[in-house]
């Protein structure tokens, strides 16, 4: 509205006045150092200010509820011009809050829909600061007191935030602007934190197109129930539009009662003349009916807690206590007779009133041509007639009294308490599950359409304690989630029954393109939008089933993929979209090149349900080596990463008494904790973590395997070798027993034995040769109290024998040696003093994976991908001509996805 230059007086009342800034819009005043400034340092909301007034010396006052702000313009013309606007403005909103009744002076989003508050740090700040995150923005306030006052220093916009943890309490804000780096008090905080904010990047991005248009209506702009400003919910039955608070309570009442709709997200239900249908009504013509006769003791504002909120909803619409009721109230056959002529008409209001005073949707209209009051309206082309008769088909409305809402909602909400669950009659006919009161009755208490179920889940008998706690005759239970964000809850005789109809219903709703996924035995079942490979830009349709860990695929085009084995996961992240990024065989190329993978649910119950099953899938589930999070090599990633730490830390293999000395036991417990809990998240670090930790962990993992490495059906026999003679005998004898492994054991004792090798290398440095480590490994994995002197010689065998019995050919054997010659090197040139602290060593190949273009190179932490390309050219004696063109490139293992690196990218 208005931006200029103007001097500030600082708070504390100085006389040397600061330059700023100064833009006035609808909502704030804010100022700001520079004009250029994204940030202000200080926000005053419009809704605060109580009056402006001239002090002389061009100087003027804006005086809110709690403080006052001196400004000073170039000129008395400038200052007057500033002093008017702020006036008008001012005094336009207050005569816009006095016009509202149900709402409360108060309008600043900040104070009154906050969905996250409280004190964080943040870099730059002396003090925690405030912070608040509401709706879209984040807001920043020097304390709760300025909070209350709602004098803030900033918002920022999230449309443009980027949210990324740091370490265990930090975390990154990024905008284009700038990087807000907040710290919380504890972990757990961080993450609620984190979440918070995430689902406020995600209501940013969501399409408001559809709210401002509807907002175009000035009743629609702010709550029907509670008055906050710009509701972006929506109950299309009752045609009001609700803030995200209330439209939690109305879900409470259930969609016999009202329908709760996103504005901004669920963009299929907003039709063209269901958009008309919302601009005609308006929340003024839906609370003339509703809210007629409201107590202004019983009325609730934007402030109001969930409680009085339910209270006041629940009396509204459930119980019609404020309505204005209609003069034929109370006579059934005057009210359908009446409703037959008013869908003819584009009387409106006179089709609410009647048919929430109990007219039927589909009472007889005495005419064959036209049966329903429906059908009236189609032939007179009373579009928006239609339209609402459509969303009150399942209504119900009877005297007053919703007949469905109470006896439905009691089986088919997720409830808490067995005492709640009622029998109902259910069919499943012409793409409908409809409920009934008993198998006698005609009238249905409610129906599920088909088409609008989302996602099915076969529940195990404890996920819903209440209805464990009962057991009686019931023992199967199943989950239906719908486009309209609800969750309902059956349970049958038993587990069997709960398949049979799991089966039927899923059989009625997924596209016939995924009709393959019914053959599986699923626990989830449904529909999510995916976008993979390299056409990220647009997402498309697919059909998920979940078995196990693994999640099976069928695109919109009938094409099903290869299934994702999810504790193969080299990456599992959430908000706003699910990413998995894997290497499984067989993914179509386009498809999911690269295998990442980006998912999304059609709403945020369904997508959070989606959500916590894959990371319970993709994460380990019991203490065998099956049950554990893999690399694609099939060894446990807990080994792996705890392997890889003790290969790659500067001291690792050559640390004195490696596996024989004992880490902390604290830390070690700690440690196999967070690692079998979800080991894709743990960074092991130099400094952070010390080797004899690391490695006392990997030791007590074989240790408390369940079944053990070598398994109970086979350990004996292991032991049994030992006592063969002849040395080929026994070679041969391994491995036979070697390839008697399940492919998982095989796969983790080949690693574990191959870093064995390794360290008994550098016996010289850390004193565990081959005969030591068997002493320190053979109780260990044959998890024996160390009585048994055979299962320290397997692992001496193993070992010592490692190129034959596991079959490592002169190519493997060739690499490994080089990589130990480069560990030397680099514990040489360390001990020399030249060794920076945190360098790797990695294998690079030039052009092509050969064994002749490899180069093992020690990289810092610092190193760029131009450094690292000149480094790997100089070593060759490549010069560099005038139009070459070089690039580094990051690999996956399988190579199935690459990355280029940017010149000055850190190669780490």
């Amino acid at each position: 509205i208005r931006a200029g230059w103007l001097d500030k007086n600082p708070p504390q009342g100085s006389y040397i006045y600061q330059k700023r800034w100064v833009k006035l819009d609808a909502d704030y005043l804010r100022y700001f150092d520079s004009e250029k400034d994204t940030y202000s340092k200080r926000l005053i909301p419009v809704s605060s200010i109580s009056r402006v007034s001239s002090i002389g010396d061009q100087k003027f006052e804006v005086v809110t509820n709690n403080r006052n702000f001196v400004f000073r313009a170039e000129n008395d013309a400038d200052r007057n011009e500033w002093i008017w606007t702020l006036q008008q403005i001012a005094e336009e909103r207050k005569s816009k809050a006095s016009e509202r009744t149900l709402i409360s002076l108060a309008t600043d989003s900040a104070t009154e829909l906050a969905d996250k508050s409280g004190f964080l740090e943040l870099r730059g700040f002396k003090h925690k600061l405030f912070v608040v995150v509401a709706g879209d923005k984040v807001f920043l306030y020097k304390n709760a007191e300025d909070y209350r006052q709602r004098i803030g220093i900033t918002y920022i916009e999230m449309n443009v935030g980027n949210v990324k943890e740091v370490d265990r309490r930090g975390f990154d804000l990024t905008t284009p602007y700038r990087i807000f780096s907040f710290s919380a008090d504890s972990e757990q905080e961080k993450e609620e934190w984190v979440e918070a904010m995430q689902q406020s990047i995600t209501e940013a991005l969501s399409n408001s197109e559809v709210a401002e248009r509807i907002w175009a209506v000035e009743s629609n702009r702010f709550c029907a129930d509670c008055g906050s400003p710009k509701p972006d919910w929506a109950s299309i039955n009752l045609c009001v539009v609700i803030c995200k608070r209330c439209a939690g309570e109305h879900r409470g009442l259930g969609p016999g009662i009202t329908k709760v709709r996103s504005l901004k997200m669920d963009r299929k239900v907003w039709t063209e003349e269901l958009i008309e249908l919302f601009q005609q009504f308006g929340n003024m013509m839906a609370n003339q009916f509703w809210a007629a006769n409201v107590p202004p003791s019983e009325a609730i504002s934007p402030t109001s807690d969930s409680q009085e909120r339910r209270c006041f909803i629940i009396a509204k619409y459930r119980e019609g206590k404020y309505r204005h009721y209609h003069p034929l109230f109370g006579n059934q056959e005057e009210l359908d007779r009446a409703l037959c002529v008013a869908v003819t008409t584009s009387d409106l209001a006179e089709t609410q009133a009647l048919l929430f005073c109990g007219a039927s949707v589909t009472c007889d209209t005495g005419d064959p041509q036209c049966p329903t009051p429906l059908a009236l309206a189609e032939r007179s082309g009373q579009r928006l007639q239609m339209e609402f008769l459509l969303h009150n088909k399942t209504s119900g409305w009877f005297g007053g009294c919703c007949g469905v809402g109470q006896s439905s909602g009691k089986l088919l909400s997720a409830l808490l308490c067995c005492a709640e669950f009622s029998r109902r009659w259910c069919t499943l006919q012409d793409g409908v599950l409809s409920y009934y009161e008993n198998d006698r009755n005609t009238v249905p208490n409610g129906e599920i359409r088909v088409e609008e179920i989302v996602c099915l889940v076969n529940n195990p008998l404890h996920t819903h304690g209440a209805w464990h706690s009962c057991r009686g005759p019931h023992e199967g239970t199943f989950e239906v989630y719908t486009e309209a964000d609800r969750l309902y809850l059956f349970g049958l005789e038993g587990p069997d029954s709960a398949r049979e109809w799991l089966k039927s219903i899923a059989k009625s709703f997924v596209h016939p393109c995924a009709e393959e996924l019914l053959a599986l035995d699923f626990e989830r079942l449904g529909r999510l939008h995916y976008k993979g490979g390299l056409t990220l830009e647009h997402a498309q349709e697919g059909w998920f089933a979940l078995v196990g860990s693994m999640l099976h695929v069928c695109s919109e085009d009938g094409r099903r993929q290869e299934p994702l084995q999810l504790r193969k996961l080299q990456e599992l992240c959430e908000y706003p979209w699910l990413v998995l990024l894997a290497g499984p065989p067989g993914w179509e190329r386009g498809m999911c090149a690269g295998r990442t993978l980006y998912i999304q649910g059609e709403r945020k119950l369904d997508f959070l349900g989606w959500v916590h099953a894959i990371q319970k899938a993709a994460g380990s589930s019991g203490d065998t080596l099956s049950e554990q999070q893999m690399t694609e090599s099939d060894v446990p990633l807990l080994v792996d990463r705890c392997i890889d730490y003790i290969t790659q830390c500067g001291m690792g293999l050559t640390s004195e008494g490696i596996y024989r000395k004992s880490g902390q036991n604290s830390k070690t417990t700690s440690l196999l904790e967070v690692l079998q809990r979800d080991a894709r998240r743990v960074c092991l670090k130099e400094g952070e973590h010390q080797v004899d930790d690391v490695a006392n962990t990997l030791k007590r993992f074989f240790r408390d395997l369940g079944d053990g490495l070598f398994t109970r059906r086979w350990a004996s026999d292991w032991l049994w070798a030992t006592a063969l003679e002849d040395e080929e005998a026994k070679v041969s004898k391994y491995r036979q027993l070697l390839a008697a492994l399940p492919p998982v054991n095989r796969a983790t004792l080949k690693a574990l034995i191959n870093h064995l090798f390794r360290v008994q290398c550098f016996s010289g440095e850390n004193q565990m040769n081959t005969h030591n480590l068997a002493i320190v490994f053979g109780p260990t994995l044959f998890q024996t109290d160390g009585k048994d002197y055979k299962a320290g010689r397997v692992v001496e065998d193993l070992i010592s024998y490692y190129v034959e019995i596991f079959n490592v050919n002169d190519q493997e054997m060739k690499k490994q040696q080089d990589e130990i010659t480069a560990i030397m090197k680099i514990r040489e040139a360390s001990s020399s003093g030249t060794q920076q602290a945190g360098d790797f060593i990695c294998t690079v190949y030039l052009e092509e994976k050969k064994t002749e273009t490899e180069q093992h190179v020690k990289v810092s932490a610092t190193m760029t991908a131009e450094e690292l390309i000149f480094e790997i050219l100089d070593r060759r004696k490549i010069v560099m001509k005038e139009k070459d063109y070089w690039s580094c490139f990051e690999v996956n293992e399988r190579e199935e996805a690459e990355r280029p690196l940017h010149y000055s990218e850190k190669v780490l």
